[in-house]
C-alpha cells in the first residue's frame, strides 16, 4: 500500500477501503505523506466523491488522529447541535443554555467566521475575558459542573482536520460534500456526545444556496453519523435573509442577551425553538414535540436559560457586567444610518450582501489571520415583508472604519429589494430529515 496507488485509485473513481483511508490521512497527519499528496487526494474526492462507507471511514480516520474526549461518567444525556452558518445566525449561543438548564449535557465545539458567515466563538469573545480555549480537562469537567460549555478546537482535537482544511481552502475543494460531512462529524463525534441535531441552511446567505445541494449535505451527514452510531435528525432552515436583527459579533451577542431575557426576534426564535426541541426529543424521555417546546417556553419566561448563560460566561471567564447592563459596552466610533429612499414593501433583504458588508466594516474576516473588530456590524431596522415610507430608517451601521462606510452603506441598500405589495412569506424551517436507522 502506497500513496500514489491510492490516489490513482480514487482517481479512477474506484472506491477506496477503510485501511488505505486510515493508511493517508495518520500518514499525513504524522508528516509521513506531503502537503502535494494530500492535495491530489482532495482533488480526487471532489471530483470522483465517496459513497458513504467511505466517507464514515474517512470520518473515523480523521476522528482518531486526535483525542476523543469522554464524557460517558456524565449521567445526563449529551446532545449537540452544529449549523452549516449563516448570517446573524447566533442560535447557539441562545440554545447550548436552554437546552442546558432542561437538564441536557450541551459539549460544544465551534467554530470562528470566515467570508460572510459569523462564527460563534467570534460572538462569545466579544464579551471582554470569555475563553474559548479550554483545555480538553477544562471544558470536560464544566460540562459535568454547569452542563454547557462552548470552546474552540483544540490543537489534540481532530488535528486532521484542521490540517486539511488549510488544505481544503487552497485548493479549492471546501465545496465537496464527503469532505464537508467527515470534517464536521469528526469534530462533533470527538465530544463524546450521544445525539446531535445540525442547522442546515440553504438560501442567498447559506454555503449550499440551493435547496437541493443542501439536502444532499443533510442526508449525508445523517447517514454518516448513523454508520458512526450517532444519531442525528437535520433541520433544512432558511437563510434568504439574515436571521434576527443584529449582524455582527457584540451587536448579536446583545441580541442573544436580549432573547434569552424573553424579547428575541421572532424569526430567531422560531428557528432556535425548532432546533431545541428536536434536541430535547432526542434525549428523550418525552416524544411529545408540542410538551418539550412549552418546557423550553418555561425555562425562558422563568430566567433559567438566562441564568444558564451567565453561570456559562462566568465559568469561561467572561466579564458578565457587560451583560447585565448592556449600555456599558464601549460603542463604535461611527454610527452611520441607511435611510430608505423609496415607500413599499421589503420584498427581498439579500444575506450574502448584508454579511460582506458587516465584513467591510470589521466584523468578519477575509482570511483567517484578520483581525476582528468585535464592536462592528448592521442593525436591521427592516425586514422582509415589513412596510417602509420613504425617508424611514432601514438599518444602522457600526465600525471604526471610516473608508469602509460608503462601500458598506452602498451594499446594505443593494441589498434591500422593494415591492408595492406585500411579498409572500417565507418559510423558516423548510425540512425536518430523519432517516431511517439503518446502515444500507
Amino acid at each position: 500500500m502506497n500513496a500514489l496507488e491510492i490516489i490513482g485509485k480514487k482517481k479512477a473513481g474506484k472506491k477506496l477501503t477503510p485501511e488505505e483511508i486510515d493508511y493517508f490521512i495518520q500518514g499525513y497527519v504524522t508528516n509521513q505523506l506531503p502537503d502535494y499528496q494530500m492535495a491530489a487526494l482532495l482533488m480526487a474526492i471532489h471530483f470522483r466523491g465517496m459513497d458513504f462507507e467511505e466517507t464514515a471511514a474517512l470520518t473515523r480516520s480523521m476522528l482518531h488522529s486526535g483525542d476523543v474526549i469522554d464524557l460517558s461518567d456524565i449521567p445526563a444525556p449529551k446532545i449537540d447541535k452544529h449549523s452549516t452558518g449563516g448570517v446573524g445566525d447566533k442560535v447557539s449561543l441562545i440554545l447550548a443554555p436552554l437546552v442546558g438548564a432542561a437538564g441536557v449535557a450541551v459539549p460544544m465545539i465551534s467554530g470562528r467566521g470566515l467570508g460572510h458567515s459569523g462564527g460563534t466563538l467570534d460572538k462569545l469573545e466579544a464579551i471582554p475575558g470569555f475563553r474559548t480555549n479550554l483545555t480538553v480537562e477544562e471544558f470536560r469537567g464544566q460540562v459535568q459542573n454547569i452542563g454547557v460549555a462552548m470552546i474552540g478546537q483544540t490543537e489534540r482535537i481532530v488535528p486532521a482536520d484542521k490540517k486539511m482544511y488549510a488544505l481544503r481552502d487552497a485548493t479549492a475543494t471546501v465545496d465537496s460534500v464527503p469532505l464537508i460531512t467527515a470534517s464536521i462529524l469528526s469534530k462533533k463525534l470527538a465530544e463524546g456526545i450521544d445525539g446531535l441535531v445540525l442547522d442546515v441552511k440553504t438560501g442567498k446567505g447559506a454555503f449550499m444556496q440551493q435547496h437541493e445541494a443542501a439536502e444532499r449535505l443533510a442526508h449525508s451527514l445523517i447517514k454518516t453519523a448513523q454508520l458512526n452510531g450517532l444519531k442525528t435528525v437535520a433541520l433544512i432552515t432558511n437563510m434568504n435573509q439574515p436571521l434576527g436583527n443584529a449582524v455582527g459579533n457584540w451587536l448579536e451577542t446583545k441580541e442573544v442577551v436580549m432573547a434569552l431575557r424573553g424579547h428575541g426576534p421572532r424569526d430567531l426564535m422560531t428557528v432556535t425553538m425548532a432546533l431545541a426541541t428536536q434536541m430535547l426529543l432526542m434525549a428523550g424521555p418525552e416524544r411529545s414535540a408540542e410538551k418539550v417546546y412549552h418546557r423550553l417556553v418555561g425555562l425562558l419566561r422563568s430566567g433559567k436559560a438566562y441564568d444558564k448563560f451567565i453561570e456559562m460566561v462566568k465559568a469561561q471567564d467572561g466579564n458578565t457586567s457587560y451583560l447585565l447592563d448592556l449600555g456599558s459596552y464601549p460603542p463604535s466610533k461611527i454610527k452611520q444610518q441607511i435611510r430608505s429612499r423609496q415607500a413599499g414593501y421589503v420584498a427581498g433583504l439579500d444575506a450574502l450582501k448584508i454579511g460582506q458588508a458587516a465584513v467591510r466594516l470589521g466584523a468578519g474576516r477575509t482570511v483567517i489571520e484578520d483581525q476582528i473588530d468585535h464592536g462592528a456590524g448592521i442593525i436591521l431596522n427592516k425586514k422582509m415583508g415589513d412596510q417602509v415610507e420613504k425617508g424611514e430608517l432601514l438599518a444602522v451601521l457600526y465600525t471604526e472604519r471610516i473608508p469602509a462606510v460608503k462601500e458598506a452603506s452602498e451594499m446594505v441598500r443593494e441589498a434591500f429589494g422593494f415591492s408595492l405589495q406585500p411579498p409572500e412569506k417565507e418559510k423558516l424551517i423548510l425540512r425536518i430529515l430523519v432517516l431511517a436507522n439503518k446502515k444500507n
